[in-house]
């Protein structure tokens, strides 16, 4: 079992940044892969930013060149950088880990982000 905790949402006004963070404990050592989903209002939930445990990291078209992912290990920690917000960024962002054939989420953090 992996257990994720986030941390780091909140009100911003557009053109500001935040920086989200997921605290991931339990049988972190097989983990592949971790990264940020998000789900707006009315939306499906989507990928953000994903980065695997060889430091490869993909993101959305829609974040690229704004948001950042990294790792530390150390910590067992992943964040999410994220400059230059957009009203469209507003949604409840959840943390994942992943290894094959399992998938962990957080309970997500909710961003908001006023125009």
């Amino acid at each position: 079992q992996v257990q994720l905790v986030e941390s780091g949402g909140g009100l911003v006004q557009a053109g500001g940044s935040l920086r989200l963070s997921c605290a991931a404990s339990g049988s972190i050592s097989s983990i592949d892969v971790m990264g940020w989903y998000r789900q707006a209002p009315g939306k499906q939930r989507e990928l953000v930013a994903n980065v695997f445990s060889g430091g490869d990291t993909n993101y959305a078209d829609s974040v690229k060149g704004r948001f950042t992912i990294s790792r530390d290990s150390a910590k067992s920690t992943v964040y999410l950088q994220m400059n230059s917000l957009k009203s469209e960024d507003t949604a409840v962002y959840y943390c994942n880990a992943a290894r094959t054939f399992l998938s962990y989420w957080g309970k997500g953090t909710l961003v908001t982000v006023s125009s």
